[in-house]
């Protein structure tokens, strides 16, 4: 076989390992009515096993199981028409087979692997979302789960795909459906009271109705994060994690060009809202993101989003633990608390699909950016110390790396899976490796925070995160990228 012909089949092959991931993914997002339907259900079942004097004691709990479903519509029509405005990258109804061939094996173990672990996917080429005039969750765990807007001032944003296919996309709504389930007799409807169309399962054979339970408990991680990202609700976490690194960057860069703004990357960007917050600061932002799951919900804020408080979720109704009363659990949220469009972010912001190491270890990268900022994310990496190497040959000399976050590292505790790689280095092992690639510390102290906490659970996980500036010297020992 010869070299071109490699390449054309290793192209192949990982557009359907893509394929079939974002097929997983699709599934995921499709499956969580029925997911959370069969959830109520449970719950049901337990009531009625009680005996009739303890009935008699919850007799508002029928109510409240009836309560639910309406909560649960409610974010089946969000995810739907989410779903219904993503144009995947990839014709999605063509046939994809990696079973029979003996290179896929190890590639879809690191997509399994990175699934199951809180990563969703593992997405290796950029989509880039170049903006005009304007960075893993298991339930019950600590895990950090962790775009063109049809702008409708006169700002436009247009989406470029640098995936391999030449495909073209197809939007979810052009594959066979089935009619969408009532849910506790209240139809999905808009905002006119309209049946909404958007509402519907995919019956094609290529997106599966059933899912592992670890998948659609990474949509529930999603809906926890639009709270954290985009609701006046999770203000407070974002005080605490963003405004640090916000008044940073404005303090390092006072004087501001517009001609020629700083450029700031944020690897880990999740729902973007960190990376749209430093565009507005007037910085060249670009949010970096691998998780398809992460990447489709943010596309459809950043870029469908008509009006602040325009959708409803109900965030907290899939853990009935720790509630102080059943108004809280049930509580519904609006998004998002700004317009996007309309926040006056930088000409040049951009959201960029894929791995951080394989996107930013290219030789183009090297030497463009200005800042790079890192929250909640150093702990996402098999390697720690290959982070630090790509951030500190990214940045221009004298550029600026500022970090927030934990390390509660995602691969630590991937049992039985042999091959998985796991660097877990300390705090102060992590400072030594940074000081070795060309780095000094300008500040550094300890920010207590939390990470996508219901803030009326009578549980609250507080980090005492690392927060750090380091600047890049200009003797820093130059690396050659490959």
């Amino acid at each position: 076989m010869d070299e071109d012909e490699e390449q054309r089949r290793r192209l192949k092959l990982e557009e359907a390992l893509e394929i079939q991931s974002l097929r997983r993914i699709v599934s995921a997002y499709l499956n969580y009515p029925d997911a959370s339907e069969e959830d109520v259900r449970r719950y049901e079942r337990s009531y009625k096993k009680l005996p009739p004097a303890h009935k008699d004691l919850l007799s508002h709990y029928p109510l409240k199981f009836e309560r639910l479903r309406r909560c649960i519509s409610m974010n089946s029509h969000f995810i739907f028409s989410m779903l219904q405005a993503f144009e995947p990258p990839f014709d999605m109804s063509q046939d994809v087979d990696v079973s029979g061939d003996s290179h896929a094996e190890h590639a879809q173990a690191d997509h399994l692997a990175c699934q199951a672990n809180n990563a969703c996917s593992c997405e290796t080429d950029p989509v880039r979302i170049k903006c005009c005039d304007q960075h893993g969750c298991v339930e019950g765990s600590n895990d950090t789960c962790r775009s063109p807007v049809q702008v409708h001032a006169n700002k436009e944003v247009d989406i470029e795909s640098h995936h391999h296919s030449n495909a073209g996309s197809h939007p979810l709504s052009s594959v066979p459906s089935k009619e969408f389930e009532e849910y506790g007799g209240s139809a999905i409807t808009d905002s006119n009271g309209n049946v909404s169309s958007s509402g519907q399962h995919c019956s094609d054979p290529s997106f599966q109705l059933y899912v592992p339970l670890v998948d659609v408990d990474k949509v529930r991680c999603i809906i926890r994060n639009i709270v954290r990202d985009w609701a006046s609700e999770g203000k407070n976490e974002r005080d605490q994690c963003y405004m640090p690194i916000l008044e940073e960057l404005n303090a390092l860069f006072p004087n501001r060009s517009k001609e020629s703004p700083p450029a700031c990357l944020v690897p880990g960007a999740g729902l973007g809202r960190l990376a749209l917050e430093i565009s507005r600061l007037g910085f060249i932002s670009q949010g970096n993101e691998f998780s398809y799951y992460m990447m489709i919900c943010s596309s459809f804020i950043l870029n469908n989003s008509e009006a602040t408080d325009e959708w409803t979720i109900y965030p907290w109704i899939h853990s009935n633990c720790n509630s102080l009363s059943d108004s809280d659990q049930l509580r519904p949220v609006s998004i998002p608390d700004i317009h996007p469009a309309s926040a006056g972010i930088t000409e040049g912001f951009s959201m960029c699909g894929g791995d951080f190491v394989e996107v930013y270890s290219d030789s183009s990268q090297a030497g463009t950016w200005d800042a790079v900022v890192t929250c909640f994310f150093l702990d996402t990496a098999h390697n720690i110390i290959e982070y630090i190497e790509i951030i500190s040959k990214i940045l221009k000399d004298g550029g600026v790396w500022i970090n927030m976050g934990p390390l509660l590292y995602h691969f630590a505790d991937m049992y039985g899976q042999e091959d998985e790689m796991s660097i877990e280095l300390s705090l102060e092992d992590v400072k030594k490796v940074a000081l070795q690639y060309g780095f000094e510390f300008e500040k550094e102290r300890t920010i207590e925070t939390t990470y996508t906490t219901n803030p009326r659970s009578m549980m609250q996980n507080h980090y005492f995160a690392a927060f750090w500036t380091m600047r890049k010297k200009s003797a820093a020992v130059k690396v050659p990228l490959e």
